[in-house]
């Protein structure tokens, strides 16, 4: 199941201005969450608009905000 991010600019800000304090580059976050430089790359960039249910999970939580903040489940389960 992939989870479409809401809105890129939203996710961009909350990177300059995460929970934690201090900015994440795209590496940092890739450490933080577990997930690919290249798709973090690839969210930051727009070329990206999907992550995987758990990528997203591991996104929303390392940049400290709920994963409905920045991603949206699909309208079906299929």
């Amino acid at each position: 199941m992939r989870y479409r991010l809401r809105d890129l600019e939203t996710f961009k800000k909350i990177m300059e201005s995460p929970g934690r304090g201090v900015p994440y580059t795209v590496r940092d976050l890739a450490d933080a969450s577990g997930v690919s430089r290249s798709q973090i790359g690839r969210i930051t960039s727009g070329e990206l608009s999907h992550l995987d249910v758990n990528d997203a999970h591991a996104v929303s939580e390392a940049l400290g905000v709920a994963v409905l903040v920045l991603f949206m489940p699909p309208a079906s389960p299929k």
